[in-house]
């Protein structure tokens, strides 16, 4: 049956006498300050009354603050603390704009503000119910639900927004009728289903009752007449059972238990009307008595007394002690042909489980001291079940059809967006606006060219957040980005849009394809300063016959370039297996030439000291040779430095074939020039992205030619091969301004120019 709301204290005046029902609220919850709920109750006031904007239309009172008032007399009831109360009072005057949450913030605290936070988020479910193409109506309620478990991080939030969704409902008989409907359906199809797996029997119980009196009107109204028509009779006869029980358990020597009536809730009736086919008249259950005692072996002493005195009906026991059911109900449900042959049923249960059925997880909700909360097993287990995503459509209003079991359909990690007419998209954490538009529709990922969230441009690399509105911007024709296939800039987290992605370019002519991938091949290779490369060993190595093959792959994105790059580092290398290459790059960094061993062989000698040539800074894949020196070993050269070249002409009896041996260090130098056009903040980006990569920088230098406006950066780096630098060189080449990233050749950098310049 729907609850009478209670009126609040009011003065001569007509307004709420705060006083009085912060008197009346602590007859349900202490409060820790109550002074400051005092403020908070008086600000809200004033704030209302400074408003010049009408009350809302649909409220019964017109009062968004008594509204406020409200909201905390059910949290109060709940047992909640007071910042949840606090929060429930300003939640309308922030939601209304009335005031900001910095100010709720810096007045009442962050816990306060933050918590009004999470209500508003779910506010969003209210505003995004348009009907949307693609899904059905029940997978689109289905998705919301979701979306609106993954919002909550505190079960506070979830129970702020359903006392609101409460008020709401009972004062929203005076609204018209499409807004009672609006109301109706979402609280019957979202809020009453989240009040029941809390656990909130009586919210459950309420919310049921009133949204079915707005959505199924003439069903409501008949089933209230029936039961009004019976109600003398009915409380005749649940008064004479009582008193039966209360003698026949005073005679066992019970003397501390409870007995009262159990109205059966009209909603609750018109589901089992309709699940067993069967009219008023044959519903048994609206005569229910309910008996609370202490302990659980009370309750199966009372079981038996029940039996002994009335006879069972066959097939309506349940014990939901021994067994739980999933939202942690307990009780012995038993039915029985009471006084005058008439079916009557019997609720037996402790207090401890009476107060859990009643408020749930609210019932343990404690603190000890000013915030630290003592938490049981049972709310534990309620918090972890409101962190998961559940189906919800299985979701009844019956104590006595609750068998369905809870199942998940989807991961844990998933994130909730709305698109701009209201349609709930569901995707992986880490998806992008890229992966939104694929996710959506094909063609609207292929001719994706930016997007909106929340109404502001974002990069096509954001991090989309549950809970967002999500708004592509499409060109009338075009294709997708090779760029978004490069897992290194981070457009496309997805294994779906990926994939379409790859279909779309597979689509493209294979000339097509064959020319941008040369064109990718030879544009890394020439960044990273690689030369005479046996093509098709390079190819053979990555699973394809020839050399155009590889570059069509690449060009359709069936192959990535940092798996070339993996293979290439490799293909100077005496050992090509992947063992090889874990002990490649699992060597700790060490100074070139000291300790045992060495990273190059140098043959028909075995192995001697070796150190790197710091003129040309070799690195693993490069072709090298080696000069012996004087009392410092060989040292290692490029093939193509120019001091090495010299050298074989100068001394070439010292010259010595080395090769790159199975214990290559881990890090090697590298240098590296960067042209830009010059502006502030370009060395800290610079810098910023080497941190962000964890690369090691040895040293930086930067000239800017003041007449032509371009800077270049010169930087001595360490990396672990030709993979790493190039995913560094993508990374680099994203920044505004860069106009080229490469790989200094031997003696690069250091021409110098007649035109002057500015060093940093």
């Amino acid at each position: 049956m729907v609850k009478v709301r209670e009126e609040q204290p009011l003065t001569r005046e007509g307004e709420v006498d705060i006083d009085q029902w912060l008197t009346r609220l602590q007859g349900d919850v202490k409060l820790r300050d109550a002074q400051q709920m005092r403020d908070v109750c008086t600000l809200a006031q004033r704030l209302e009354l400074a408003c010049e904007r009408p009350h809302k239309a649909w409220l019964k009172d017109g009062s968004s603050f008594r509204m406020g008032l409200e909201m905390a007399d059910i949290l109060g009831e709940l047992k909640l603390d007071q910042t949840a109360l606090e929060a429930a009072v300003l939640y309308r005057a922030v939601r209304e704009r009335l005031i900001g949450l910095e100010e709720v913030d810096k007045r009442f605290g962050h816990e306060v503000a933050g918590l009004i936070g999470g209500v508003l988020q779910m506010a969003a479910i209210s505003t995004y119910q348009a009907p949307s193409q693609g899904l059905s109506q029940h997978d689109q309620q289905d998705n919301l639900r979701k979306m609106l478990v993954n919002l909550i991080d505190d079960v506070r939030v979830a129970l702020i927004k359903i006392a609101e969704r409460t008020c709401a409902l009972r004062q929203v008989s005076d609204a018209p009728r499409e807004k009672r409907l609006q109301v109706a359906r979402e609280v019957f199809d979202i809020y009453a289903p989240l009040a029941h797996r809390l656990g909130i029997g009586h919210l459950k119980w309420e919310l049921e009752d009133l949204s079915f009196r707005y959505l199924h009107e003439d069903d409501y109204k008949a089933i209230a007449r029936q039961l009004a028509e019976k109600r003398q009779d009915r409380d005749r006869y649940i008064s004479e059972v009582v008193a039966t029980l209360k003698s026949l358990m005073a005679a066992q020597g019970i003397t501390h238990y409870q007995v009262d009536g159990r109205a059966k809730h009209i909603y609750s009736i018109w589901r089992k009307m309709k699940r067993k086919r069967i009219d008023f008249s044959q519903v048994h259950d609206i005569r229910a008595v309910r008996i609370l005692v202490p302990e659980v072996t009370d309750c199966y002493t009372v079981l038996g007394i029940v039996h002994s005195r009335w006879h069972h009906v066959p097939n309506e026991f349940d014990d939901y002690i021994a067994n739980p059911k999933k939202n942690g109900y307990q009780s012995l449900h038993t039915a029985v042909l009471g006084p005058e042959n008439k079916v009557l049923e019997i609720q037996i249960r402790t207090f401890a489980m009476h107060e859990e059925a009643e408020l749930g997880v609210c019932a343990h909700w404690r603190y000890k001291g000013h915030d630290t909360r003592v938490r049981s097993a049972s709310y534990e287990e309620k918090i972890a079940w409101l962190r998961q995503v559940l189906e919800w459509h299985e979701e009844v209003g019956d104590f006595s059809d609750l068998s369905e079991g809870l199942t998940s359909d989807v991961a844990p990690d998933r994130l909730y967006v709305f698109t701009p007419d209201g349609h709930v998209i569901d995707l992986p954490q880490v998806a992008t606006p890229i992966d939104f538009a694929y996710r959506v529709h094909t063609e609207v990922g292929h001719r994706c060219r930016g997007a909106k969230v929340n109404g502001r441009i974002v990069p096509l690399t954001y991090r989309l957040k549950t809970g967002q509105q999500v708004e592509i911007l499409t060109a009338s024709k075009g294709g997708p980005s090779r760029d978004w296939l490069n897992p290194n800039l981070g457009y496309v987290r997805t294994s779906r849009a990926r994939a379409k992605i790859q279909s779309w370019f597979k689509l493209q002519a294979r000339e097509r394809n064959l020319e941008e991938g040369r064109a990718l091949f030879e544009r890394e290779m020439k960044r990273l300063d690689i030369e005479d490369m046996d093509l098709l060993t390079l190819a053979n190595k990555v699973n394809y016959p020839t050399p155009d093959d590889m570059f069509a792959a690449l060009g359709a994105g069936d192959l990535r370039i940092g798996q070339v790059l993996h293979q290439a580092q490799q293909l100077f290398g005496e050992h090509d297996d992947q063992d090889q290459l874990d002990r490649l790059l699992a060597k700790p960094r060490k100074a070139p030439g000291k300790g045992g061993g060495s990273d190059i062989s140098v043959l028909g000698v075995g192995n001697l000291k070796t150190s790197m040539a710091n003129c040309c800074h070799p690195v693993p894949g490069d072709a090298i040779v080696g000069f012996i020196t004087q009392g410092r070993g060989v040292t290692v050269h490029r093939q193509d430095c120019p001091n090495i070249l010299q050298l074989r002409l100068d001394e070439p009896q010292r010259i010595i074939e080395v090769e790159w041996g199975e214990r290559a260090l881990t890090q090697y130098p590298v240098d590296i020039e960067i042209q830009a056009w010059d502006r502030s903040g370009l060395l800290r980006d610079v810098t910023g992205v080497l941190g962000n990569e964890r690369v090691n920088v040895l040293s930086v230098n930067t000239l800017t030619d003041t007449e032509d406006g371009i800077a270049r950066i010169s930087i001595t780096v360490e990396v672990d091969g030709l993979e790493t630098l190039g995913r560094l060189f993508s990374r680099i080449q994203q920044l505004p301004n860069i106009i080229e990233v490469r790989r200094l050749r031997s003696g690069g950098g250091k021409a110098t120019s007649s035109k002057r310049r500015r060093t940093r």
